[in-house]
């Protein structure tokens, strides 16, 4: 998935990290691997349809970007019925999968070494990702660590990048059966403000910072991991979302540039690169991570140097995610 923001090439991130290891390095975290090839996502076309006039704003792609959502959140479901662990990445789709028994399944749905992978594109995929998640568990509680909040409504976005969106039509700040294409998500669970928590935060436009205020979503922005350390973040979000299981959805532009300069939307004054880990390590350490989207990796971005870098800072993550450890 490419058109939920103006900047191609985030579909080119799953290609990298499959080339640089990724399957043998879960291998050898002992999860089995099964790869469900990428998608196959339409791309806009004159003809599509547009929104309802009674919604404001403006959308890019909007009934593609759907309607690409809806492939993600049917094998997202899917992969999270059978019992796996969901890998979403930014491009294409795997699966990690051990097999686990009904018990298990219901009281600790992320204690698997069995492990579906995903792998769209940027960030708009987060709709699709969440909604199958919450539709198989929809207690779970999501993490989003990203320099943005993409809380934007189309009434809000300035830009009209879906990637700026996805929380938006979680929240159903947006209707989606006025948005062609998005139909598909009224018959999901809505996200509500007390299940997710914000990580990272820097780049907040003034709307979105009204609305997140008004619905008392917990946010803890840079400032915040400066006050009080990432390990203070982290006790606090983990505190907060305790008894549920847990999706992270990881936007690479939340890691300082200097650590990841191959994405679209960089901002300076990121997470470094243990604060990065810590993140990943400590939801890992729950026992109750059961989805993770790695997103807005762009191998097109950078020279050879810069796109290395960032592909093996995602890889890095997955695998702190995963269960890989310095001891």
């Amino acid at each position: 998935m490419v058109y939920g923001q103006a900047k191609s090439g985030t579909d080119r991130g799953p290609e990298m990290l499959r080339g640089s290891g990724l399957h043998q390095e879960l291998k050898e975290l002992e999860w089995r691997v099964q790869d469900l090839g990428d998608l196959d996502i339409e791309a806009p076309k004159p003809t599509d349809p547009a929104m309802d006039d009674s919604v404001r704003g403006q959308m890019r792609h909007g009934y593609a970007v759907g309607k690409g959502n809806q492939q993600v959140f049917d094998k997202v479901h899917q992969a999270a019925k059978d019992g796996n662990f969901v890998l979403t990445l930014g491009g294409s789709a795997q699966t990690r999968t051990r097999n686990l028994t009904p018990e298990l399944q219901k009281s600790k749905p992320c204690n698997l070494k069995s492990n579906r992978r995903l792998l769209p594109g940027d960030h708009s995929i987060g709709a699709g990702t969440v909604s199958g998640i919450l539709k198989v568990r929809p207690n779970t509680g999501v993490i989003w660590v990203d320099a943005h909040a993409d809380i934007n409504t189309p009434a809000m976005s300035v830009s009209g990048n879906i990637h700026g969106m996805p929380v938006a039509f979680l929240m159903r700040l947006v209707n989606p059966t006025l948005v062609p294409g998005w139909e598909w998500m009224a018959d999901t669970p809505v996200l509500r403000p007390q299940q997710i928590v914000y990580i990272g935060l820097r780049d907040v436009d003034a709307a979105e910072r009204i609305v997140l205020k008004e619905l008392g979503i917990t946010c803890y922005s840079m400032q915040h991991v400066d006050k009080y350390g990432i390990g203070g973040v982290m006790e606090r979000t983990l505190d907060q979302l305790h008894g549920r299981p847990l999706h992270c959805s990881y936007d690479i532009d939340a890691v300082d540039p200097l650590h990841a300069p191959s994405t679209g939307t960089t901002v300076r004054g990121g997470l470094t690169f243990r604060e990065a880990h810590y993140v990943v390590e400590a939801i890992s350490e729950t026992g109750q991570l059961g989805s993770l989207d790695m997103v807005e990796v762009n191998p097109v971005l950078g020279n050879d140097a810069e796109n290395q870098s960032t592909v093996e800072m995602g890889l890095a993550l997955i695998d702190s995610a995963m269960g890989s450890r310095i001891l």
